[in-house]
């Protein structure tokens, strides 16, 4: 098969791709189609196609970017997606060799997840029953917040659960994550009962919205028909002013963190986590073992009466 004529249509092509055979995002198509777009610019600019670059002009760019500053994460994402599109190339028939097969990437700066211990995650609960304008906001947020820290969703499927999901007051959720997988996720009995609440109160008053009632469970007038990701950024901070809690430690990932760090120094193994989450690999889960290690250590420093003892001790060099 011949490879397109312009680079627009290798990566046009490249993502129609990804949609159809792995179910990829919008999200994560757009990442893509940026990255690629980036690498095609500094190509032309060397007037170097995509069907001639070799593996020394992949490594010069990336070269350049770090010399530009770029972030470690950020330079291993685009590799990654220069490597899938030269496979995807490759595997095509476009060109007969991947020029991006053995490129090692710079790694990812290991970075601890912001969390929150349970006396925050109860100031975040209570103050959602509080927050809103309405009798609706406030039964809607609660019913956001239990189901979150309840499930450890990611926001982006927590905002799009269809209503079906919530019907027959469930004991577990069907979430529809990355890529199109599905997991189970249990729910706690407060998040079940926040949860039925809001639907009884949802159905009634989309019992009169026209032209269709919302086939999701948290539904909106925008063009997607339920909240964003965006809206839920702003709602978790005005949560935390709310509730009393640092808003730098509050983002839309906190209560996911505070999901698997809470189950972990619980006694949950790192594979029913990695379950949960809908984590592909073991080894994205593992990060939350640090988290515990590092409050284990905080732990022990500050309460085993040997350690208060040692660093109550006076410095004999400094006499």
């Amino acid at each position: 098969m011949s490879a397109p004529s312009s680079p627009q249509r290798w990566i046009s092509t490249f993502l129609e791709a990804q949609a159809a055979e792995l179910g990829a995002a919008t999200n994560t198509q757009l990442a893509y189609g940026r990255d690629l777009g980036h690498f095609v610019d500094w190509a032309e600019h060397r007037k170097l196609t995509l069907d001639e670059i070799s593996r020394d002009n992949i490594e010069s760019y990336l070269i350049d970017c770090d010399a530009s500053g770029l972030a470690k994460s950020t330079r291993a994402r685009r590799l990654s997606a220069i490597k899938q599109i030269y496979r995807f190339a490759f595997e095509e028939g476009w060109r007969n060799d991947n020029p991006a097969m053995q490129i090692k990437g710079p790694g990812r700066a290991a970075r601890l997840p912001k969390t929150l211990d349970v006396a925050e995650v109860e100031s975040l609960l209570a103050a959602a029953r509080t927050l809103g304008r309405s009798t609706s906001d406030k039964l809607r947020n609660t019913c956001l917040i239990e189901l979150l820290y309840a499930t450890g969703m990611r926001v982006s499927e927590l905002v799009s659960l269809p209503v079906t999901a919530a019907r027959g007051d469930p004991q577990m959720l069907l979430v529809l994550g990355k890529g199109g997988k599905e997991r189970m996720v249990p729910l706690s009995p407060s998040a079940r009962k926040a949860m039925a609440v809001w639907l009884k109160f949802r159905d009634e008053a989309e019992e009169t919205r026209r032209p269709a009632p919302s086939a999701f469970l948290f539904p909106s007038r925008g063009k997607t028909g339920h909240l964003t990701r965006h809206w839920f950024y702003t709602f978790i901070k005005d949560l935390a002013v709310a509730g009393g809690v640092s808003s730098a430690k509050v983002t839309p990932h906190t209560l996911r963190h505070a999901f698997a760090t809470h189950l972990l120094a619980n006694g949950a193994d790192l594979l029913s986590i990695q379950t949960l989450l809908g984590h592909a690999d073991v080894a994205t889960t593992e990060i939350y073992t640090h988290v515990l290690d590092e409050r284990l250590s905080e732990l022990v420093l500050d309460h085993h009466p040997l350690a208060r003892k040692s660093a109550n001790k006076p410095d004999k060099t400094s006499s």
